[in-house]
């Protein structure tokens, strides 16, 4: 048995399918990583994860393109980071991001490191949910 070109072409063709059939297969069974804030090191740097605990404050930046939050988990904090695009969403669906002040939400979100210390960045206007 002779191995062509054609032949590898449709083993890779037929492999790359099967993968791409599992990825949409298990992508909805993929989870993100639930942590408390002291868990957070310098290693997770690029990581999505999920926090929860109450928003102590809510600050907007001078040019108003940019949200503050500050997430307590009742024994440490990190800051949240709301960009333009997502403060855009919330706006879109009416959503006045200083009422979850004061308020225990659940957060989905990237980590950062900005001037050496840790921050989460909101990555759209669904990843806060009030508990």
């Amino acid at each position: 048995m002779e191995i062509t070109d054609e032949k590898i072409f449709k083993i890779a063709l037929i492999t790359s399918l099967i993968g791409l059939v599992g990825m949409i297969i298990f992508a909805s069974t993929i989870e993100v990583k639930e942590i408390a804030i002291g868990e957070i090191d310098n290693g997770m740097v690029d990581e999505k994860v999920a926090l929860t605990g109450v928003i102590d404050s809510t600050k907007t930046s001078k040019s108003g393109e940019t949200m503050f939050l500050t997430l307590n988990d009742g024994k440490n904090k990190i800051p949240v980071m709301v960009f333009q695009s997502t403060l855009a969403e919330f706006q879109d669906a009416g959503v006045d991001l200083n009422s979850y002040n004061g308020k225990k939400v659940k957060i989905y979100g990237t980590l950062t490191q900005y001037n050496g210390a840790m921050e989460l960045i909101l990555d759209n206007s669904n990843s806060i949910k009030l508990i």
